[in-house]
């Protein structure tokens, strides 16, 4: 069995490396070889220029094909998968079109695994666990109010003006600004235009506990039933959002204002131009630390009153290893590979695993990739 891993971006390289030094048949396709090679032409020569009719005719019944490549190709590369009787991994979100494929993936006895990277992915797991912990606890009762908020975000370890850098385009950061959220904000649907209209402060439980800004991010709402929710439940909170450094929301005041003026093919042409500009003024430099916080947390009250809390915390850097942000994203990807192979992930379309074994095993790994992982009892 062969892995076709798509895709040598910044985010692809720990988890690549990982598959391939365990020596996984592993073909490494991308747009250009050369930046392939510089990645991990010192552990293999099986590199090739992305063309998916050549990956095709290579394709064979039981391979696995990984798409660490621009969203648009994520269900091209599934449809080809489930024509060939392979499976098909992916951190990225599920889209409706992916969402389709579930049938004919199970008909063909076909996995295809998604949202297995830092966010979605990691977030994912932690919300399984502390879900399970909930459910299996005394504390459970139909008649609890539950809260459960779910912020990440890829912030400088080294704080600057901006109060953010970018390790990629800035082109998908201006891009998400304009994109509306819905969640849960006390017990009432919470429907946002736009990012900042809804930025809160969130103290993260860590050593030193730190506050950050926070927002909601897409819609929240279809993972209420996938982690595992009651529909019995009575839910106060439930936020998946983005986190960001203290001072960002002010630092990109005036970018927001004009991000609402922006219509038709001038406002895309200046949201390039816009991006291209923080790509020169806010990139990371060489071998300068990016940062990542993730906090996952599930409260339940009665009466008022907290019965149940507990939040799963992690911060994690660059170091010698490389970026935080490829680590999380990427070896979770190699995980989910190596379970797929393993048969211990089933044919059809699925996010990142709720199998206790699997969540407990990736989270056990995710936890040598960040400096600090906690789950905080807030009760004890």
């Amino acid at each position: 069995m062969t892995i076709h891993w798509c895709g040598t971006g910044l985010s692809a390289i720990p988890g690549l490396r990982r598959l391939i030094e365990a020596g996984h048949d592993v073909t490494v396709w991308n747009r250009t070889t050369d930046k392939a090679r510089d990645a991990v032409g010192d552990l293999t020569d099986d590199i090739h220029a992305f063309d998916i009719d050549r990956l095709a005719g290579m394709l064979r019944k039981g391979d696995l094909v990984v798409s660490m490549l621009p969203g648009d190709w994520h269900v091209p590369l599934a449809e080809l998968c489930i024509a060939h009787q392979a499976h098909f991994v992916s951190s990225s979100y599920i889209a409706p079109e992916m969402r389709a494929l579930d049938d004919a993936a199970r008909a063909a006895g076909v996995a295809c695994v998604n949202e297995i990277g830092l966010d979605p992915g990691i977030d994912h797991l932690m919300a399984h666990h502390l879900v399970a912990e909930y459910t299996a606890s005394s504390a459970v009762d139909a008649g609890n109010d539950l809260s459960f908020i779910s912020y990440c975000g890829g912030i400088p370890k080294h704080p600057n003006p901006f109060r953010y850098k970018f390790s990629w385009s800035p082109l998908g950061v201006l891009k998400a600004l304009r994109s509306p959220s819905r969640s849960i904000r006390n017990y009432a649907e919470l429907n946002v235009a736009r990012p900042w209209d809804a930025l809160s402060s969130y103290t993260a439980p860590l050593p030193q506990p730190e506050t950050f800004e926070v927002y909601p991010n897409r819609d929240s709402l279809p993972f209420i039933a996938d982690y595992r929710f009651d529909p019995e439940w009575r839910i106060k909170d439930f936020v998946r959002g983005t986190l960001r450094l203290n001072g960002w929301s002010e630092a990109w005041a005036d970018i927001f204002t004009e991000i609402e003026t922006l219509k038709g093919e001038a406002g895309d042409a200046r949201l390039k131009e816009m991006s291209d500009q923080f790509w020169a003024e806010n990139a990371y430099d060489e071998g300068e630390p990016d940062r990542v916080v993730l906090c996952v947390s599930l409260k339940a009250e009665r009466d008022g009153k907290p019965v149940w809390h507990k939040t799963y915390v992690m911060d994690a850097w660059g170091d010698a290893r490389g970026t935080a942000m490829a680590r999380l994203v990427s070896i979770p990807v190699s995980l989910a590979v190596e379970a797929v192979l393993n048969r211990e992930i089933p044919a059809g379309v699925s996010p990142a695993p709720h199998d206790p074994k699997l969540v407990s095993r990736f989270l056990d790994e995710v936890d040598s990739l960040a400096q600090h992982l906690q789950v905080v009892d807030h009760m004890a």
